[in-house]
């Protein structure tokens, strides 16, 4: 019996940029708490310095992650670069709830095969990994990255949502707040330097 597992194939092309979506195992609001987000955070930021990306736009939800890099170098390795992020993140999140005994952890602990268990806290697969090869795709990207928490009505602007570059982007880079990962924006000519 083989089983059916979601693939994606992450291709990059000089010149690209690439927006990332994964999501919370079954889609559940597991991101609802400030440390673990903060945690997040701080795996994202570990994550694009150690595989060379810059950080154009984000934006956590409750129950998934969008975020717009860009490879700071020619070789792309976006499937390494999410494995750093979640992975660390997921581990930490097991300890906490391990040492604090909490009845989630069970919820999360899910039978992967006979004899076997795991520690689910994002859903299986890679995600979701767009391309985009324009600034015209970039900033329709990152308008509506900002807009995720105005949509599901968790604030009536999008500056109001804390876990969101959209401040940055409103005060024109100069509001950084260290709770979150360092944003680089998309560099001026970025796309020219890739043009034929």
């Amino acid at each position: 019996m083989t089983r059916n597992r979601k693939r994606i194939r992450h291709f990059h092309e000089l010149g690209d940029c690439h927006e990332l979506t994964f999501s919370c195992y079954q889609n559940r609001s597991l991101l609802i708490c400030d440390l673990w987000k903060q945690m997040l955070c701080q795996s994202i930021e570990r994550a694009l310095r150690r595989y060379q990306f810059g950080l154009i736009a984000f934006v956590i939800m409750p129950n998934h992650v969008h975020l717009l890099v860009y490879p700071q170098q020619q070789e792309c390795k976006i499937d390494r670069f999410l494995f750093a992020v979640k992975r660390p993140f997921s581990y930490r999140i097991k300890q906490l709830l391990q040492e604090t005994q909490d009845r989630l952890l069970d919820d999360l602990t899910i039978r992967d095969r006979p004899g076997n268990t795991v520690f689910r806290f994002w859903q299986e697969g890679p995600g979701y990994d767009r391309n985009l090869s324009s600034l015209k795709a970039v900033e329709a990207s990152i308008g509506y990255i900002h807009m995720n928490p105005v949509r599901k009505k968790l604030v009536d602007q999008s500056r109001d949502w804390k876990w969101s570059s959209a401040r940055w982007y409103e005060s024109e880079g100069e509001l950084v707040d260290s709770d979150l990962p360092e944003l680089s924006g998309l560099p001026w000519d970025y796309f020219e330097t890739y043009q034929d």
